[in-house]
């Protein structure tokens, strides 16, 4: 076993997920704080993601009008920056979900027939 491919492989595995990870769950819930986020994705799918790589994703995702945000002051301390998904991120986030599960499909097929 080569294992320093499969550590790049899972890292660009990772990485090509993330803006899926990233809109499917905001889709499902409400919105997020970056930190809160963080936590979501951890939660949710084991992935170990940093905030230098959330902070630009999401700048991505806002450049392309798949997110929106907004600053909510808060009791004690500085305001807090929210995050939460467009109707454009929403059908994004479906078609995205479309491609997902019939490539998932396939790799099963494919990985049950070895």
């Amino acid at each position: 076993m080569n294992k320093e491919f499969i550590d790049k492989w899972i890292s660009q595995l990772k990485k090509g997920s993330l803006s899926f990870v990233v809109l499917g769950i905001l889709a499902y819930d409400q919105e997020y704080y970056g930190y809160d986020l963080i936590q979501e994705v951890k939660k949710k799918t084991a992935i170990d993601i940093a905030e230098g790589t959330l902070y630009p994703l999401l700048i991505r995702l806002k450049n392309e009008g798949l997110v929106e945000s907004n600053w909510v002051p808060q009791e004690a301390g500085i305001p807090r920056k929210y995050y939460k998904i467009t109707k454009e991120g929403q059908s994004t986030f479906l078609e995205m979900r479309t491609y997902w599960t019939s490539l998932n499909q396939h790799l099963t097929t494919l990985t049950h027939a070895l």
